[in-house]
């Protein structure tokens, strides 16, 4: 058991320092530059995945809010309810990245071209709905969860060491679970849709510049790796999304959570949070340069020194 504590910490740890710096990273872009739309979104995906990361059950697993006095049932519903608004954030902002990467990337000729100059302002609009919806249809999670109690396993299903679901209603919970299926499939379908619009663009672009006989300047183009970025992240996101989503349905509709399950649950719901930092760090030629910087600095400190 201690070994697997032992990759959790490394996942959680990963996941939180990967996330953080690029939060301030991208609020330093922002705060110091007029900020492009993507860059937007891409900082507050860095922060609904810190959130998720510290929410997505390693605290509970540890007991570390013990030591702090914090009543559990206060705590199970805040943390199940801060982890449901950021996994609908998550999806929703992907989705996000992957509309306005395309629209960023359209030809003028297109019917997107005519979005590019207000982009701004619709990704301001997006995050005013996204977080109205997400904030407000994730609320029954604090209805339904509370701490364990010394009721029988039928009429609780056990989710962390210390918290629960309780049994709702069959049309409470059918709805609930139609709503949230309907939204993560339409979303999930916009991020193909926009995903394969992509990969067009650039497959008439590679095949343009090879008749220009200019493909070093292709593979040079940011616009080309921010776009494979993100197709990339959108694949992972979808795979990974629907392990999650089996694992949680089967799990809902037989009313029982086993530790091996919930263990590759656990892992796999924050997957995505700890590998995307890692992605967009390796591929923002801004980051590169900046990390290149800051290690000839510090080689020319220890030669001085």
């Amino acid at each position: 058991m201690s070994s697997l504590n032992d990759v959790f910490y490394f996942q959680a740890g990963l996941g939180v320092l990967g996330n953080v710096f690029l939060l301030f990273f991208y609020t330093f872009i922002i705060l110091n530059r007029r900020p492009k739309p993507m860059d937007m979104i891409s900082c507050q995906q860095t922060f609904i995945h810190t959130m998720m990361v510290l929410s997505g059950g390693y605290f509970w697993h540890t007991d570390i809010f013990e030591s702090l006095n914090i009543d559990n049932s206060f705590k199970c519903k805040v943390t199940f309810y801060i982890y449901r608004v950021m996994r609908g954030l998550s999806i929703c902002n992907t989705c996000l990245l992957s509309v306005f990467q395309a629209i960023t990337i359209s030809p003028s000729t297109s019917l997107l071209a005519k979005f590019k100059h207000k982009l701004t302002t619709y990704v301001i609009y997006a995050f005013l709905c996204i977080w109205s919806f997400n904030l407000s249809f994730s609320s029954n999670r604090i209805f339904y969860v509370d701490a364990c109690t010394n009721m029988s396993e039928t009429n609780q299903m056990r989710v962390t060491k210390s918290c629960a679901l309780f049994p709702m209603n069959y049309i409470i919970g059918g709805l609930i679970l139609t709503v949230t299926t309907s939204r993560d499939v339409f979303l999930i379908g916009v991020m193909l849709t926009t995903s394969t619009y992509m990969v067009i663009i650039l497959f008439r672009h590679q095949r343009q510049c090879k008749h220009l006989h200019s493909i070093s300047h292709l593979r040079a183009s940011p616009e080309k790796r921010a776009t494979q970025t993100i197709l990339l992240l959108v694949i992972f996101f979808v795979v990974l999304y629907w392990v999650d989503f089996t694992i949680s349905v089967t799990s809902f509709l037989l009313w029982m959570y086993d530790p091996v399950t919930l263990t590759v649950q656990k892992f796999v719901m924050n997957a995505y949070p700890t590998i995307t930092p890692l992605v967009q760090i390796s591929s923002d030629s801004r980051i590169i340069n900046m990390l290149k910087k800051m290690q000839s600095m510090c080689q020319q400190i220890v030669k001085k020194g």
